[in-house]
């Protein structure tokens, strides 16, 4: 082996930009989670905006009792997240147990780790977009078991929606209910909307419906909210991107009222 080198210590350093990208999204999703990460990656990072992520601890079957399990994981997940630098927002991945456990105490569990940072989940982003939608009388698709399903409900009817039909699949996985094929959600999409509606919204960050979305709305004539794409949507605006993003939807091109 040749001698080795002398090793140079350069006299000066670069001068450091202020942040590696403007803006920063954290990302708290399952450990099961297969969709929610690509999403993003899809949909929110860019040339100017870093999504970061976390995995917590959860364990099928998708039942409120083990959404409910994930509340105490929630604050350590955002302190792991770039550890004592500022987020422009973080996002908890999962719709289901946002219901379940509440917007309230998520927001709180993560504020415990990063104060002051915006929050969002995504059925408060679902509702968030349909108000931004103006859709008052509204359809839900999920891919629950009806028990799971029955907090969703309360939910959307508690925030002064008018749920003209409510269909759930029965699925009890997270993992299985990731394999849905997006163009099956456009036929289940049809079948679960009805005529009468403004708007369909379409629940679960394990489903791969934000790449349907274009499809379904073709389908049903009326916008098409998704847990992924509301989402999205919501941590692009708390970080000043307005870009209008029709290839994933009408609630892509919106503002968001703050």
């Amino acid at each position: 082996m040749k001698p080795l080198p002398e090793i140079r210590l350069t006299p000066t350093r670069p001068a450091l930009d202020a942040r590696p990208l403007e803006k920063r999204v954290g990302l708290i999703i399952l450990a099961t989670d297969h969709t929610s990460e690509p999403d993003f990656r899809r949909m929110v990072a860019s040339e100017r905006v870093g999504v970061y992520v976390a995995r917590i601890p959860y364990k099928n079957p998708t039942t409120p009792e083990n959404l409910r399990k994930m509340q105490p994981e929630l604050a350590a997940g955002a302190a792991l997240i770039l550890p004592d630098e500022k987020l422009d927002a973080v996002c908890y991945s999962c719709t289901s147990a946002s219901v379940v456990i509440g917007d309230a105490e998520i927001e709180a569990a993560i504020q415990a780790a990063k104060p002051g940072v915006r929050v969002v989940t995504p059925p408060m982003a679902g509702v968030r977009g349909l108000k931004a939608l103006g859709a008052k009388r509204i359809s839900i698709l999920t891919p629950y078991t009806v028990e799971t399903s029955r907090p969703m409900a309360t939910y959307f009817a508690e925030r002064g929606f008018d749920i003209l039909s409510f269909t759930c699949l029965g699925f009890e996985d997270d993992r299985e209910m990731a394999r849905i094929a997006p163009a099956s959600l456009v036929d289940l999409a049809r079948d679960a909307t009805h005529a009468e509606a403004d708007a369909l919204f379409v629940s679960c960050t394990a489903l791969r419906a934000a790449l349907a979305v274009p499809g379904m709305e073709q389908a049903v004539g009326i916008p098409v909210v998704t847990s992924n794409q509301a989402s999205a949507w919501n941590c692009l605006r708390l970080c000043g991107d307005d870009t209008p993003r029709p290839e994933f939807g009408r609630l892509m091109t919106l503002p968001l009222e703050q």
